[in-house]
């Protein structure tokens, strides 16, 4: 019971930065999913005085992956359907040609400018209409959303470290006597520092285990399934292979990584 309380409180600040770290790359990929799937719905329309070669479109930006003529009944049905017959006629042979482009991704608002621009220097385009207010409005909703999520990792990793960080001091504290006993017999540093480096290895195994059920679990919820299925987007929430290899990782090299400042730090006793 003793050893349990003793691990408990190191492996659960192990595991909120590991939680914290996991919870960051699922809101990661699921901007990146939102925004791809807001790139397939977003499109630039185009007007033109005469007809365009698909070819010469899609060499005016990069970020163009496909073009489309709108054919002319559906712009005048959107325009006005209470036209007769007769002026739709007339209407046919004086209306531009609109096409509607689709976007490789979806664009930053400085992107969406310089898009703007590319077509306006083509002569024969007359007006871009690039729904810039509301584009513009989503876009800086994404990049809010990612960076409170982003500082409040950040939070959470600065005073986890420094929970854990102290934990180990402790740690060193109740073994400072043998630490110094080993000291006087000629035991090199790591050896009397093994202890603390045992205390910090098991306890990123323990706690990187614990994360890997509780991930694995929550992938499998319905519920949160259901959550992202709402939103219309498709998320790994936790890949098995590459997202436990980073959170081990992580957990080891961070508790080696204080473990070896709380050692370099320590002054022997005199």
């Amino acid at each position: 019971m003793k050893s349990f309380k003793n691990h408990l409180s190191l492996v659960v600040a192990l595991l909120s930065i590991l939680f914290s770290i996991q919870i960051f790359i699922i809101v990661d990929r699921s901007i990146e999913a939102y925004k791809e799937n807001l790139s397939n719905n977003y499109s630039v329309i185009v007007v033109s005085q005469k007809k365009l070669d698909n070819e010469i479109i899609l060499g005016i930006n990069n970020i163009i992956s496909s073009s489309s003529e709108l054919s002319v009944d559906s712009v005048i049905k959107r325009l006005n359907s209470d036209i007769n017959a007769k002026n739709v006629e007339l209407l046919k042979l004086t209306l531009p040609k609109f096409y509607k482009l689709n976007l490789t991704h979806y664009p930053s608002p400085k992107q969406i400018k310089n898009l703007r621009k590319d077509l306006l220097n083509n002569k024969s385009i007359t007006k871009v209409e690039d729904f810039s207010h509301n584009h513009d409005t989503t876009y800086k909703l994404l990049l809010l959303f990612k960076n409170v999520v982003s500082l409040f990792a950040i939070v959470v990793f600065v005073v986890t470290t420094l929970l854990i960080f102290k934990e180990l001091r402790i740690w060193q504290f109740k073994h400072s006597e043998r630490m110094s006993i080993m000291g006087l017999f000629g035991a090199p540093v790591w050896l009397r520092s093994a202890v603390l480096f045992r205390l910090a290895i098991v306890d990123a195994i323990i706690a990187s285990f614990l994360a890997f059920g509780l991930f694995v679990y929550i992938s499998s919820s319905i519920w949160v399934k259901e959550q992202f299925t709402n939103i219309g987007i498709d998320v790994v929430i936790y890949d098995i292979i590459n997202d436990s290899a980073l959170l081990f990782g992580a957990a080891i090299v961070l508790s080696i990584l204080l473990a070896s400042l709380i050692v370099l730090g320590h002054k022997e006793e005199v």
